[in-house]
């Protein structure tokens, strides 16, 4: 029996000899990644610690590349100066008229539903800032009275995230990303007056029973203050973006840049002009059309026909 427990020791000692060296040569090539992988982790903990520390409990600046004016969600113009903003995925920027963007006060809020409502107020919609831990991520809506420098919360905070708000009267209409048209009379109580699926709209200033709305299906229409919603006849054209500067004049864009006009509140629709790029916001005034696109922001004043290249981030 010794012997025989002799040979089993002497048969399994070269393979455990050999065991070690297979275990060993996986982990040495385990360890350069291992190291980048703890280093990476590290590097986020400190620009995260970095971020949370800010002069007197503000927002510390985010280091790194800046984004800048990319993926705009909304533009407006401030009746106060003059001056052009745009709301982005990555915070709300002054555009002046020459010159360099400026962030509005060192924020990164993703403000999606984005409207100037009158001299440095505005009123927005979307994700905070990721520094602001306190918050969660649907903003509801929320206002400012100093040109986006600060932020109020009004109503919806955690419930609604508003992809398209405007106003017409006072009165607050937004388009909520979980499909619910509502609206508002004192930006505190609101209603849900239809499920209609969009990707924009446009009350008419003149009739706030009007609305346009673009969808997947095709541009839709209400006479009810969209409390429902019917298919425009075609030929009507595939818009994804609306402005409706007045009662006289709806302007829309197609996804292929095409500006089209319409004096008829959307039952009919007039070639005007082409605009550079993939649309994703539009708005109007009297006397200007601003288009934010995927290659620029743009303006025109002869009612589409014609534009021009009012900003391009230098690294699109």
């Amino acid at each position: 029996m010794a012997q025989k427990r002799d040979r089993i020791a002497a048969n399994a000692a070269p393979s455990a000899r050999v065991q070690p060296r297979r275990q060993r040569r996986p982990l040495l090539v385990a360890l350069p990644v291992v190291a980048a992988a703890l280093a990476a982790v590290l590097a986020v903990a400190v620009r995260s610690a970095d971020r949370d520390r800010g002069a007197g409990g503000g927002l510390a600046a985010i280091g790194g590349d800046d984004p800048g004016v990319a993926h705009v969600h909304g533009l407006g113009v401030d009746p106060a100066d003059g001056v052009l903003y745009a709301a982005t995925h990555y915070g709300l920027f002054r555009i002046p008229a020459s010159g360099e963007p400026q962030r509005v006060a060192n924020r990164y809020q993703d403000t999606m539903g984005f409207t100037v409502v009158g001299p440095r107020h505005f009123l927005g919609s979307g994700h905070p800032d990721l520094r602001e831990k306190d918050l969660p991520p649907r903003l509801g809506l929320i206002e400012s009275t100093d040109a986006g420098q600060t932020w109020q919360k009004l109503s919806l905070l955690g419930k609604a995230d508003f992809h398209a708000l405007h106003t017409v009267d006072g009165v607050v209409y937004g388009y909520d990303s979980g499909g619910r048209f509502m609206v508002s009379a004192d930006k505190t109580t609101w209603e849900t007056r239809s499920t209609v699926p969009m990707r924009d709209f446009a009350v008419s200033p003149a009739d706030a029973n009007t609305i346009v709305a673009t969808t997947e299906a095709g541009l839709q229409r209400s006479t009810d203050g969209g409390r429902s919603f019917t298919p425009v006849a075609p030929p009507a054209p595939r818009l994804v973006v609306l402005a409706w500067p007045d009662g006289a004049r709806l302007f829309g864009l197609t996804d292929d840049g095409a500006v089209v006009a319409s004096a008829d509140s959307g039952a009919t629709w007039t070639p005007r002009g082409r605009v550079a790029g993939t649309p994703e916001a539009f708005v109007a005034n009297a006397s200007e059309l601003l288009a934010a696109t995927n290659t620029g922001i743009y303006s025109s004043a002869d009612d589409g026909a014609t534009w021009t290249l009012r900003f391009k981030d230098a690294s699109q």
